[in-house]
């Protein structure tokens, strides 16, 4: 009888430290997520600085393409009020590189503005931040394939639903971004 008592005290430790390293487990790689997902937001705060510089630079020369710059002005705006799920700010985000786009587009068009230190300056500057927020979002999507296969496998499914642990989105590109550039001569 009392080697029984021992065996059940033994399982249940057993079990709750089970249980303490799956929680565990859970937590880390869910911090480890959002941690990723704070990351793709300091580059994207330093991309919404530089736009504001790389317009007033392309103004001065291309007085006649205010649409344009006014587009990339409404989707910065956008893109930093967006505060909803991971889909809606990557939908938005994913608008501020297509237009962004343009801006660069213009540059052809404007040889004195594709000569401009400024603007090379800036291009470069917003070209690294652009790969590094490609970066960044890789980091994050490794993040939470990572924390959603914890959370569906078997049996941390079970401790992951009780707990009320929530799947992660993708950060996606949109299907502007998927297909493949017109290069036109």
């Amino acid at each position: 009888m009392e080697n029984l008592i021992w065996i059940l005290v033994a399982v249940v430790a057993v079990v709750i430290f089970w249980l303490i390293a799956v929680y565990n487990g859970l937590i880390t790689l869910k911090n480890r997520t959002d941690e990723a997902w704070s990351d793709i937001d300091v580059q994207l705060k330093r991309r919404y600085d530089l736009i504001p510089n790389l317009i007033e630079t392309v103004k001065g020369y291309a007085h006649h393409e205010q649409e344009t710059l006014k587009q990339v002005i409404e989707a910065r705006n956008s893109a930093m009020k967006q505060s909803g799920s991971v889909e809606e700010k990557a939908q938005a985000e994913n608008m501020l590189s297509s237009t962004l786009k343009s801006i660069f587009a213009l540059a052809e068009s404007y040889p004195d503005l594709k000569a401009n230190q400024n603007f090379l300056k800036l291009q470069d500057e917003l070209s690294d931040t652009e790969n590094k927020i490609q970066a960044a979002r890789r980091f994050y999507n490794g993040n939470v394939r990572d924390f959603n296969t914890k959370i569906q496998v078997f049996p941390n499914n079970t401790i992951a639903g009780m707990l009320k642990f929530k799947k992660y989105d993708f950060f996606e590109a949109n299907g502007e971004e998927k297909e493949n550039i017109q290069v036109k001569f």
